[in-house]
């Protein structure tokens, strides 16, 4: 089969406008959750959040076509043009129908629906704006960024909620691997900072209530109680391996292997056995071809929720047996929160940044060990030691689970 490395990297995070910046944070332990600053949240019970900071989409496209896209499309297509122009490719009539555009959303175009349906309730329903339609559904980010790029190969956005991106990611994998196309942009943006998006996450009760930035996202940590909501996007350019060598270009990392299965046990909460989770981790690792004990890295899903952390834990030791208490296990949502659909495409540069550089990302916030989750959670500060395999998990509403297995590019 055909091998598949990374070649571009673009993003916009709480952590930063671009991936390096952002990455570069990841790798430091920075803390990018901050008080909600885009609208009065008290009557939500929720101040925090990770926004993106000081980002002018105008780099990136047109005030006139900013105004005609939810901000989850404008996310992706400045993630999209970065990882663009950081690979190198050059995409014209020669090659634009082998690539492709996956990129997802769990939710799709939030803010514009809830400003919409306030502008209905007012004015009426023919006061609706012309393109509200293509500007909410989900497809949109995968099909505006193969717009703004050229791409005309299968352009495709995968709704599995929080693993979406990850699943984004492992299906464009597979479709290079298996000969459909040579390169995909894959990835996944969010934007649901809003009154609906806090408000209704908050309705559920799966949002942290703490006012204390710097631990309100604090996962494995006994005195958790919600994730908090992050924003952004993040692109990763995959590319064939022979044809990522013809044109000399830079690889980060190679895609080794990926999971995909479903819990089929309960609508938001994940099966308390371990079993759909831990599965998902050993077939990305079969895919990859490597014993489990080459991990070095598990970039967990992590999202500081009573439910998620104690069974995500308990998938692991799943997966791994008395092994998993060797392996460093973090969650970089204690930095940037949760992107919901995106969330996997950012932790893939968080193992990215691993691979490259031979550090661990701290999960920080993480003071008091919750007993149930008794892995090695780096807390605090980042980890020097040797990466060359890991795995990124990302568990959706629904049961969806998905894995990718990430492994060091040493140049062969």
């Amino acid at each position: 089969m055909r091998r598949v490395v990374i070649t571009g990297i673009g993003a916009v995070t709480p952590l930063g406008n671009t991936a390096q910046e952002t990455m570069t944070n990841l790798r430091e332990g920075k803390n990018g959750i901050a008080p909600i600053s885009r609208f009065d949240a008290n009557e939500t019970g929720i101040t925090v959040a990770g926004e993106v900071k000081d980002f002018d989409p105008t780099l990136y496209m047109a005030k006139k076509d900013v105004k005609r896209m939810d901000m989850y499309s404008v996310y992706a297509i400045a993630a999209a043009e970065q990882a663009l122009q950081d690979c190198g490719l050059i995409i014209d009539e020669s090659n634009a129908d082998r690539v492709g555009s996956m990129v997802s959303s769990g939710i799709g175009g939030m803010e514009t629906i809830q400003n919409q349906v306030i502008r209905m309730s007012k004015k009426g329903p023919k006061r609706i704006a012309p393109l509200f339609v293509p500007m909410v559904i989900g497809n949109m980010a995968a099909a505006n960024v193969a717009i703004k790029i050229g791409a005309k190969g299968n352009c495709s956005s995968i709704v599995t909620a929080c693993a979406s991106s990850t699943n984004a990611i492992g299906e464009a994998f597979r479709d290079i691997k298996h000969g459909y196309a040579d390169v995909v942009f894959a990835g996944g943006a969010e934007a649901t900072i809003c009154e609906i998006g806090i408000g209704g996450f908050a309705a559920l009760t799966a949002l942290s209530e703490e006012t204390d930035p710097t631990i309100a996202s604090r996962p494995f940590d006994k005195d958790r109680d919600g994730f908090v909501m992050g924003e952004g996007s993040a692109i990763l350019v995959l590319e064939e391996l022979e044809h990522a060598k013809a044109r000399a270009a830079k690889i980060y990392a190679e895609v080794a292997g990926y999971g995909s299965n479903c819990d089929a046990h309960h609508i938001t909460s994940p099966n308390a056995d371990g079993s759909g989770a831990g599965k998902c981790m050993l077939l990305a690792i079969d895919e990859a071809g490597i014993a489990k004990e080459e991990i070095s890295y598990i970039n967990a899903h992590g999202t500081s929720t009573p439910t998620n952390d104690g069974a995500e834990t308990t998938a692991i030791k799943y997966a791994f047996g008395d092994y998993a208490y060797k392996i460093p296990v973090s969650s970089t949502k204690s930095m940037v929160g949760h992107l919901l659909g995106a969330a996997g495409a950012v932790e893939a540069l968080a193992c990215i940044t691993a691979l490259e550089n031979d550090v661990i990302p701290p999960t920080i916030g993480l003071e008091n060990p919750d007993e149930t989750c008794d892995l090695d959670y780096v807390p605090g500060q980042p980890r020097q030691t040797e990466v060359n395999y890991t795995l990124s998990n990302s568990l959706g509403f629904g049961g969806h689970n998905a894995v990718l297995c990430l492994k060091k590019w040493r140049g062969n």
